[in-house]
């Protein structure tokens, strides 16, 4: 029989804040984290310079158990620890080394200084400038392997690097081995650094934004005006546990994992494709025995790019086939890539259990090509849902949808 999956713990990154009042504050008041990065006039042809940084500092831990950590694992490491705290798990419980909790986690990448120092030593022919610590910093697993160290966790370690759904797939894989018997508890989420040469790989895609002038009307998901998205940065974690096992320790449950699906698009590297998009969402409700009906809220990926939200707003209507009420939360905190999932699944949960939803911050001229969805609006929207979808789409066709329910 399969195992339920709730959520005991949780805690963010990101640059609207890292506590739910902040958070809840900052999103009624619309504000929109899109800042002008001056340092990156250096770059010659880039036209974009616009990001949101997340105002960020590691805090104090033993440099010894840090050292292997670049930027991106730093930001990992302060979410998880943050979200183990707040489940009520103690580091010394004997569940930490007991092999039945583990860490899915994920980033589009390893942190970047450390490849400009390998970098170095083909240009330089000298690996002066390598260390013991820059290859573990660097590497895609960083995340998840300094967080199963840091801790001691025994059990399983699984890695998504699947750029933008990095973060979902974590939870998503983490939903599933606890749901099979597997693990009992799971660290789960994403992180991501900011980087300029991300912003460039959409620059060169025409798919970010350029308003240098005025970037506190950018992004603008589903506003006919758009003109492309920006890059965040931020981190974020769950500790999913199997139900039985957290009502045992006396865990405050905080959701219920209700569905979860992924698929690929097997077509394009980065244009999305609607009809996976919405056959992942229709695997989603299978998993979690739901009509689209039950569905109260969906929180869109929503980047503002002009294909990506004309073909998801069609994939959601064709499952639902109403006015669903959704809204994006890239318009407030950019968009941060393998942190996305999980940043978005938190503040959604916290909406959910807060009964009111935010709008799509800048949607002012509603693009004529998208769906007819509800696309919240004004100062957004009360609704008592016990079930909200929330998904993603990545380069490489990859398709997300999560699925939580509100025990109330």
């Amino acid at each position: 029989m399969k195992k339920r999956v709730v959520i005991t713990g949780g805690s963010i990154v990101s640059a609207l804040g890292s506590e739910w009042p902040e958070i809840l504050s900052a999103l009624k008041a619309g504000k929109n984290c899109t800042r002008y990065m001056k340092d990156w006039e250096r770059y010659k042809e880039m036209n974009t310079m616009l990001a949101c940084p997340v105002d960020f500092t590691m805090g104090d831990y033993p440099r010894k158990k840090i050292r292997g950590l670049g930027r991106v694992g730093q930001l990992a490491l302060v979410s998880a620890d943050k979200a183990l705290l707040s489940s009520g798990i103690n580091q010394d419980d004997p569940l930490i080394k007991s092999g039945r909790m583990g860490v899915a986690y994920g980033s589009s990448m390893g942190s970047i200084d450390p490849l400009l120092d390998f970098y170095s030593m083909l240009v330089l022919d000298d690996i002066k400038k390598i260390s013991a610590t820059t290859y573990i910093k660097a590497m895609p697993q960083t995340c998840a392997a300094n967080i199963g160290v840091f801790f001691g966790l025994t059990g399983r370690l699984i890695t998504t690097n699947t750029a933008c759904t990095s973060s979902s797939q974590a939870i998503g894989f983490a939903y599933e081995t606890i749901r099979a018997g597997i693990q009992d508890v799971m660290l789960a989420g994403g992180a991501e650094e900011l980087s300029a040469m991300d912003a460039a790989v959409f620059d060169t895609l025409f798919a970010a934004s350029t308003k240098n002038d005025s970037p506190e009307k950018t992004p603008a998901a589903y506003d006919k005006n758009r003109d492309g998205l920006v890059v965040g940065e931020g981190s974020g974690t769950f500790v999913l546990e199997e139900y039985e096992h957290a009502v045992k320790r006396g865990a405050k449950i905080i959701a219920e994992i209700a569905g979860f699906a992924t698929n690929t698009d097997g077509m394009h590297i980065t244009s999305p494709n609607r009809n996976t998009q919405s056959i992942v969402m229709n695997m989603s409700l299978e998993d979690a025995g739901l009509a689209p009906s039950a569905i109260g809220y969906v929180n869109t990926h929503g980047t503002a790019t002009d294909t990506g939200d004309v073909a998801e707003s069609w994939a959601t209507y064709d499952v639902f086939k109403r006015a669903v009420p959704v809204s994006t939360l890239k318009n407030y905190i950019g968009h941060t890539l393998g942190a996305c999932g999980v940043i978005e699944a938190w503040i959604s949960i916290n909406m959910m259990k807060e009964k009111w939803f935010c709008p799509n911050l800048n949607l002012k001229d509603l693009d004529p090509e998208v769906a007819p969805l509800d696309y919240i609006t004004g100062n957004g929207k009360e609704i008592d849902s016990e079930y909200i979808m929330s998904n993603n789409f990545a380069f490489g066709g990859v398709n997300t949808s999560l699925i939580f329910k509100d025990l109330k």
